[in-house]
């Protein structure tokens, strides 16, 4: 999921070449907070600087080096905010964007949406499933835009998977395969520390929120991802962007029932989040999915997935969205080869068996059909939907709604493993089944 400079230069061009020539003005510019300027904040504000008709004025984080690098970023025209609630006292803000751990996720956005401003919140949305349906509340009851940043729902590949799914290319689809692996410290969030990280530099009871109250802990403030107290790990990592797309693709609200095992089999040092995951879900849309993640093998490691229908599969990841017909043919010759002579010759003159069985025998195989990504990068062209929410007051597709159940699947999983047991989803409260 991760974007480069160069990706976003391309996109910034394509969509230049697609657009009108007229832009905003700079006063009808959407004026943007950051909430959150980490690794992947910034990536953020990268992506975010190449929309014309947003700019970055008001940046909070609870480490100096990051504020400081941040500002660079907007070339000092952004103003540093002690919190992200003096950053909302600001009228002029329109929008903001939230890239903060997420045990922290829920009180900033519903602050944020009290205070009259659009949201866009890095996934999970959650940290615990019931806070979703609070989130969906505030939303609504506050008349704001909720966007969650799973952003592989806006990229052109899963786009064009769904278009072919709904026109019933795949036949009946009973079985989605996904993946997600990795074999690096960094893939496993063991973040180099910036050799200034003290109390004097970090804002520790920022980042512990309502939390546990613990001594400054510079391996749980940049690798927080590794712990329970902060985060779902792989399952609200990288999970719920599998389970995004699972839902955005076959227009799926959430599993029944969920079973799940995890452990911490390698590194062990900085954690106590697993580093192999497996689950299975079950859908009442009629599919099952089996999801895995091991931080031990790179196979799978920009993620990937298979989809399978009665007609043909999908597969989407690192050599693209690839479609395979299915070109199945019956074939009973060493059944009816232990019948006597007279009954395996009068099987093969059954007109039945002539269609089933001999005929397609004699037809050339369907071929694979290769899918090129013709759209922009998938976070730009996310942020171009939040964008245009904002503007026309219509959500897109990814809303708090859909944040709370991806992130629902994750929590699922997590206290099926943790639980030693089945996990159920109760559709009438839509939360987890007590």
């Amino acid at each position: 999921m991760e974007i480069t400079r160069r990706s976003l230069l391309q996109a910034g061009a394509l969509l230049a070449a697609a657009a009108p020539a007229a832009r905003p003005a700079p006063n009808d510019r959407i004026e943007v907070g950051i909430i959150g300027a980490g690794a992947r904040g910034q990536e953020l504000m990268d992506s975010l600087q190449q929309h014309p008709q947003a700019e970055i004025v008001g940046i909070v984080d609870g480490y100096q080096g990051r504020r400081e690098r941040a500002l660079s970023r907007t070339k000092g025209r952004a103003k540093i905010y002690a919190t992200h609630q003096e950053l909302l006292a600001e009228k002029s803000i329109d929008a903001v964007v939230i890239a903060i751990p997420d045990h922290l996720h829920k009180t900033a956005i519903v602050e944020c949406l009290a205070a009259r401003k659009d949201v866009y919140c890095e996934k999970p949305m959650t940290y615990r499933s019931s806070e979703g349906l609070e989130i969906i509340a505030a939303a609504r009851r506050n008349e704001r835009m909720m966007q969650v940043g799973s952003q592989g729902v806006s990229s052109d590949m899963e786009r064009k998977a769904k278009d072919m799914i709904r026109a019933g290319k795949l036949g009946r689809i009973t079985m989605i395969r996904a993946a997600y692996n990795r074999n690096t410290a960094s893939g496993a969030w063991i973040y180099p520390i910036p050799p200034d990280a003290s109390p004097e530099t970090v804002n520790w009871p920022m980042f512990e929120g309502t939390g546990t109250k613990r001594p400054f802990d510079p391996e749980r403030f940049f690798r927080w991802r590794c712990y329970q107290e902060y985060s779902g790990g792989i399952a609200t990592d990288l999970f719920v962007h599998l389970c995004t797309t699972i839902h955005f693709l076959m227009d799926a609200k959430a599993p029944a029932r969920v079973m799940a095992m995890g452990e911490l089999y390698r590194w062990k040092a900085s954690r106590d989040v697993p580093d192999t995951l497996n689950a299975i879900l079950e859908y009442p849309e009629g599919f099952t999915v089996n999801l895995s993640s091991s931080f031990n093998n790179e196979l799978n490691a920009e993620g990937a997935f298979q989809v399978l229908g009665t007609e043909g599969s999908l597969t989407i990841g690192g050599d693209g969205l690839v479609f395979y017909p299915e070109n199945p043919i019956e074939d009973n010759r060493w059944i009816v080869d232990s019948w006597a002579q007279s009954l395996e010759d009068a099987y093969y003159k059954d007109p039945k068996v002539i269609a089933t069985e001999i005929e397609p025998a004699k037809r050339p195989r369907k071929q694979p059909e290769h899918f090129k990504d013709d759209g922009p990068e998938p976070t730009f062209a996310h942020f171009g939907h939040f964008f245009d929410s904002v503007r026309t007051r219509q959500p897109y597709w990814e809303d708090a709604t859909a944040g709370h159940h991806a992130a629902a699947c994750a929590h699922m999983i997590n206290q099926s493993a943790q639980e030693h047991r089945l996990v159920e989803w109760d559709f009438a409260k839509d939360d987890i089944k007590a």
